[in-house]
């Protein structure tokens, strides 16, 4: 997956243009691990492991799905370390929820909830 676009909802000055890139594995039960590499919203190098669960067809909308995960992040140090809930030392545990659009089989489109930040726009293609 890939975000090219945060969208925050203060609009802090010092706030930096946020990316993200990374690789999720489904499983056949809609279970989900996956690992990012981003910058974060104040420039830092930062990443994700996760895992989550994916509920498809909502609303029986067969291209909508919602899409949870749950892990632990790092990046947010000094001098932004309170900038995310329970931060020690640059490692908080996250919580993230997203809803998608499956354009196809393959390419899907998303956004995800960063907690009271922001919203992340991304486009997932499975292969």
């Amino acid at each position: 997956m890939v975000s090219p676009y945060v969208y925050h909802f203060s609009n802090d000055p010092e706030h930096k243009y946020a990316w993200l890139i990374g690789l999720e594995r489904h499983r056949a039960d809609n279970w989900l691990w996956g690992a990012a590499y981003f910058s974060n919203s104040f420039g830092q190098d930062s990443g994700t492991a996760y895992v989550g669960y994916i509920w498809n067809n909502l609303f029986n909308q067969p291209a909508l799905y919602l899409k949870v995960v749950a892990g632990i992040m790092y990046g947010y140090v000094a001098p932004y370390e309170d900038k995310v809930p329970l931060n020690s030392n640059g490692w908080s545990p996250i919580i993230v929820p997203a809803l998608g659009w499956r354009l196809t089989s393959t390419d899907a489109v998303q956004v995800e909830l960063l907690g009271g930040a922001g919203l992340m726009f991304s486009y997932n293609r499975r292969f």
